[in-house]
């Protein structure tokens, strides 16, 4: 809308190789909610301008949900405004939530990153418990659905137990409930860990952590689930705690990625294009899982109005009974996403990442006020 379209010609060979291994996005971000064509087709016809003066004919756009609904309402631009355009949505989310796809790249290295850093400090806990710390805790994203926070049980196993508790969005909370839980294991281990998801309700639909504003596409503006159960568990059972909120961190930490996740992406960007310069419009590659042992996949398709709006839950027999953990049939799923490793190269001992240098096309049009 804005027309400021990044020039990748200027970049050099090595700076876009170099983006395999880099955190982020290169080039920049947007979180604008686009309406619809009857409640605003000023915005439509100003896209067919830009796509005209830059004779543009294919648009990909990856992320989650929202994006998969803007990428939609593009695609009918061809069928209710005659602008041939092809538009390709790319999955690309932590949350792992969008439908269809068996999972969304991204989410595997988010959940590796939260499966080290849970298991790394509950070996902390478990040395500091005798006289001092009880009890962890680790808030992770996750607004509806409890991908991220289910990757927190992959921190113990059979080798390496170690007492968690995960609280999903999927689940109601019960204080009562958990703070029993938590003295329950506190008094058998000596400690525990508590993996929270941002997105933790009561039955009454209120989130733990809900601040009373709305972000730019007008869901609830989040923060603070875990400073809420760490004041329960200090006030109700008198435990030393700590927290931490993972935030923008599980999402950065390229030096930890699944190099199975990393491979998907690439496989997803890829499939995007050929299936753009094969006619395709209105449609997103996905992942689809052939088998768990070995661990197979191949790139599938689905339409975009299918995707759109959808939010993909934990199914119920991911989450154990007690509503407190991960199942077997969980593990199974999400224990090939956060194999292998794809370390970045490094200097002086920091990785070596690169910034693009997004250079501005010289704009055609004039000025468009949002």
């Amino acid at each position: 809308l804005t027309e400021e379209l990044i020039d990748t010609s200027k970049e050099s060979t090595s700076a876009i190789k170099a983006l395999r291994h880099t955190p982020s996005g290169a080039f920049g971000s947007c979180r604008f909610k686009l309406k619809s064509l009857e409640e605003n087709q000023r915005e439509y016809e100003r896209l067919i301008e830009v796509f005209k003066a830059h004779n543009i004919g294919y648009f990909f756009y990856n992320g989650g949900g929202d994006s998969a609904d803007t990428c939609y309402k593009v695609s009918q631009l061809s069928e209710k405004m005659g602008y041939p355009i092809q538009a390709i949505h790319v999955p690309k989310t932590v949350d792992n939530d969008l439908p269809i796809t068996d999972n969304c790249p991204g989410f595997g290295s988010v959940a590796k990153y939260i499966a080290v850093s849970t298991r790394e400090a509950s070996f902390d806990v478990a040395s500091m418990a005798k006289t001092s710390t009880k009890v962890f805790i680790v808030e992770v994203m996750g607004r509806h659905a409890g991908w991220i926070a289910a990757a927190g049980g992959l921190a113990s196993t059979d080798d390496t137990p170690i007492p968690t508790i995960i609280l999903f969005p999927e689940v109601e909370f019960d204080q009562k409930k958990f703070l029993k839980r938590v003295d329950d294991m506190v008094k058998k281990h000596g400690y525990c860990t508590v993996v929270v998801s941002e997105g933790v309700h009561y039955p009454n639909g209120k989130f733990l952590a809900e601040t009373g504003l709305k972000d730019s596409f007008g869901h609830a503006q989040l923060g603070g689930a875990a400073t809420v159960i760490s004041g329960m568990i200090q006030n109700e059972l008198g435990l030393k705690n700590h927290w931490a909120v993972a935030d923008y961190l599980q999402r950065a930490a390229r030096h930890i990625a699944s190099k199975t996740d990393v491979d998907m992406a690439y496989a997803m960007g890829k499939a995007a294009v050929q299936f753009a310069l094969k006619g395709h419009n209105s449609i997103m590659p996905t992942v689809d899982r052939l088998s768990n042992k070995p661990f197979k996949w191949k790139v599938g398709m689905a339409d975009l109005s299918k995707v759109a709006n959808v939010e993909k839950m934990m199914p119920k027999n991911f989450i154990t009974k007690d509503g407190y953990g991960i199942t077997k049939k969980c593990r199974e799923y999400l224990e090939p996403l956060i194999k292998g490793e794809d370390y970045p190269p490094y200097k002086n001992g920091m990785p070596k990442y690169v910034r693009t240098k997004n250079d501005i096309i010289k704009k055609k049009l004039p000025k468009f006020e949002l």
